[in-house]
Formats: C-alpha cells, structure tokens, sequence
C-alpha cells in the first residue's frame, strides 16, 4: 500500500485510533516486547536504559539522542548465533553503522553485510577482518569494487551482467580472485511494505529465476577464471514475521541450485537465504523468536534438499532490523501541545518534538507505525489519544500516528520511542538544515557517546559561500 504524499496525517482512522489499539489501563506501563532488555521505569517515573536515568541522558547530551542499548544489542547477536548454529549470520550494516557497533557484532560472533563504499570504508576502519564481508548493492562501481577486492572482502554478491563483467575485468587487472553469490528473485513477495518486498520480478534487485536470466549469470560467472562461484543470494523482504515466505523461495531458489549441479555439473557451496526478519514495534506485532525461526528453517532447507537429493549447502542468514532495531530508542523533549478540532465534536493531540522526520523517516516513507511513552516522570493523568510529530516544516512529520499518551504531558517532558535502531539513524537527513542526533551507548550505568551529534558547523561547513 503507497503511503500518502503528505504523509500519515490523511490516514483516516478516526478518534479511537486503529483497531489494535487498546487503552491502557496504566499509561506508564511499559510493554517489554518493544524496549530493550535493560529498560526500565524508576518509581519515580524515569525510564532508565543500561542503568542510566534518560533524564540524565537529556541533560548530559541534549536531545534528540538514539540510546542505544549494549547489552540488549549483544544479547540478541548472541541469540541469532546460538540458533543458527552451523550458518553464517551477517549483520546489516544498512540497519544502522557505526564503530563500535561493528566491533560487537564481530566479538559476538557475526559476520558483516555492507552495500557502499562508505559502510566498506567504516568496516575496514573498525577493524574487521575482510573475509568476514560480504558486499552487495545494485550499482557498485569500479572504485567500490577495487577497494572490496584489494581488501580482500570474503563475498561479493553480484546483481547484473555488467558487475559481472566490470568484476572480472578488474579481477585481471588486480591480479586477484574474488569469491561471488548471485542474488537471484524468486518471484516471492514478502507480507511486507511494497516498497521492501525484494523478490517478486518487478524490482531493480537479482537475476530473475523465471525469465532464466539467474542461470545465465551463474552460467557466465563459471566461464570466468578469477571469479569463484560459492552459490546463491536470495533475499524475500523486510519486517517478515514467519516462515512461509521463505519456504516458497527456498523451492525456488534449491531448483535453481539443482539444476546448476545437473546441468553444469558444479554443486555450488553456499546458499544465502537473506533475512528481513521482523520485530515489534507496537502492540500489534508478534515476532518469532531466532529459535523458531531458525527450526523453520532448517526444516524447510533439509526438506528440499532431501526431495531434491542434494547435500545441504553451507547457509547464511541476515537478520537485518531484529538485531539492532529493539536495541535503541529516541529520547525526545517535547515542545508543545495542541488540540485540534475534529468533526463531531472530536479533538486529537499533537504532541510537538525536538526531532521528527530528520531523525525518523519510516513513519512518512513507509507508513510505519511506532509506540511511545512519557520517559521523566509518572503521569498524574489518563491515557488519551494522542499523535507524536516532529518540528518540521512537512504536514507528514509525524513520529507516532497513535498512541494513548498521558493527559498531563507538557512542554519540557522526555518523551521515549523504542523500536528505533534500525533505518532511523542510518536513514536520517539534514531536512531543514536541522543536525542529526547523537547516539549514546549504554551499559552497566555508563554511558559514551559512539556517534557525535552534528553541529551547525558540520552543515555550514560544506556549503560553499
């Protein structure tokens, strides 16, 4: 479903909010399906994350702030590990990149997943082992490619005959060899927002099983002597809450993969299943654990391969957003509060924050929905109905569409959003020359700032006068 040019704001959803939404019976509860596994509320109100009070995070270092949750991020890394033992589990970097994040997903275990130059570079200078990379993106050009293969990158995941060909051609020039997956579209689309569901045919990603451009193109990359073909990349989606999807894929892909090793005579290594798995922002979301996900499947994978007698390949996994994404939260201070008139006599409260659509996009873009809660202190009223908006000049900023919020919040109050580690720093933008925020790490009562918040001078610094 395309989301409205203008945004949430024509959703039309009346005075109640959606259906799934409930009325809390207490405002200050706070759901432990959405936050991190260190939040918490003090008694007297404050929510504090990794043993650190937000009303000290706010004072030290100014809000916005995304706080991102050590403990919880590791934990979680840890889980996927552990339940997909035997596979190779690749965090995204697109979710969200920093240092820091970098060195604790490799000390806990996980391989890397980049698709720029810029992610590239960071990786390389956090310290990652090269071989632990694995390199997607539609449209790598050649100094991309030349620093992956210099470096050494362990995968390059190829998505068009002309990579195929500037990747060999400059495999000759180097005098190196490169190790390649080729995403492939199954023809799959994902119970997901349209704009990322990637498998079905329409899309700008992989060689298309059905149209045969995928067996071309492992055909293609096996006639080239410096390229080593260890198998298929097939990716369904985002924010994908079971199995079933990857079941249909899996067919698809393991037909394919059979028919190489029948054809071509060459049974490929490695199948890379992609990932996309989902978490829960709000109420309404009900994830599958990495356990149930990972017996899911194992099960389907061995499924096929036994009907298909084939010997399981080596499999990897992307868990993309579930890793970071419940991880980190927003700390925002509110500045002012409307009613707004409605028909029949309705009103609906908007809550105006320090950040918005700069620091949040997914609410505008892909009509994504989000909790909050008051964060300073209890709320001395009841749960009303209320929309958290940002400060932009944009009728579609709008962070949380619904939410009951406490009757009492006011200018100067700590308003927290969970559920926003990935594709909210990493997307955010310099909308109305507004800074990007800090993230501030968290963890055992300390806490460090992991990427800076901009400045005026950083914006004022590249333009020139």
């Amino acid at each position: 479903m395309r989301a409205h040019e203008a945004g949430v704001l024509h959703a039309d959803l009346g005075t109640r909010g959606p259906a799934w939404l409930r009325r809390p019976d207490d405002v200050d509860t706070m759901d432990p399906a959405l936050w991190s596994v260190t939040a918490s509320r003090r008694g007297d109100g404050v929510v504090e994350i990794g043993g650190v009070a937000v009303t000290d995070l706010a004072a030290e270092f100014g809000t916005p702030t995304y706080v991102l949750d050590e403990v919880d991020f590791r934990t979680r890394a840890r889980a996927y590990r552990d339940a997909f033992d035997g596979f190779d589990v690749f965090y995204a970097g697109k979710a969200f990149l920093c240092s820091a994040v970098v060195q604790w997903a490799v000390e806990e275990g996980l391989y890397l997943d980049v698709c720029s130059g810029g992610e590239l570079a960071l990786a390389l200078r956090a310290g990652v082992d090269p071989a632990l990379i694995g390199f997607h993106g539609n449209n790598k050009n050649e100094a991309e490619l030349t620093r992956a293969l210099g470096a050494g990158v362990g995968r390059v995941v190829v998505d068009s005959f002309f990579e195929i060909d500037r990747l060999e051609a400059l495999t000759q020039s180097l005098g190196v060899r490169a190790n390649v997956l080729v995403r492939v579209t199954a023809g799959v689309e994902a119970h997901t927002h349209e704009y990322i569901a990637t498998a079905h045919e329409d899309q700008k990603f992989g060689f298309s099983i059905g149209e045969g451009d995928a067996f071309a193109a492992v055909t293609r990359v096996l006639d080239c002597d410096r390229l080593n073909l260890l198998g298929l990349h097939s990716h369904i989606g985002s924010q994908i809450f079971d199995t079933s999807g990857f079941e249909v894929a899996a067919r698809r892909v393991l037909a394919l993969h059979a028919r190489v090793a029948t054809d071509l005579g060459v049974e490929l290594p490695e199948l890379d299943l992609g990932g996309g798995f989902g978490i829960a922002y709000t109420s309404q979301d009900d994830p599958q654990s990495p356990n149930e996900l990972a017996a899911g499947l194992r099960t389907i994978i061995e499924l096929e391969c036994r009907g298909r007698e084939l010997a399981v390949p080596r499999l990897a996994i992307e868990p993309g957003r579930a890793i970071v994404g419940p991880a980190m939260c927003t700390l925002y201070e509110v500045g002012t509060v409307k009613d707004v008139a409605l028909d029949a006599g309705a009103t609906r409260r908007y809550i105006s924050v320090d950040g918005g659509m700069s620091d949040n996009i997914r609410t505008a873009l892909y009509d994504a929905d989000y909790a909050c809660t008051l964060a300073s202190r209890c709320s001395e009223g009841p749960p009303i109905l209320s929309r958290l908006v940002g400060k932009h000049c944009e009728a579609g900023d709008i962070v949380v569409k619904d939410e009951f919020v406490a009757a009492d919040v006011t200018v100067g109050d700590l308003v927290a959003v969970p559920g926003t580690g990935a594709y909210c720093r990493s997307m955010a933008s310099n909308y109305n020359h507004l800074p990007r925020p800090a993230v501030v790490a968290v963890r055992d009562g300390a806490a460090r700032v992991v990427v800076r918040r901009e400045s005026e001078e950083d914006l004022l610094r590249l333009d020139v006068p």
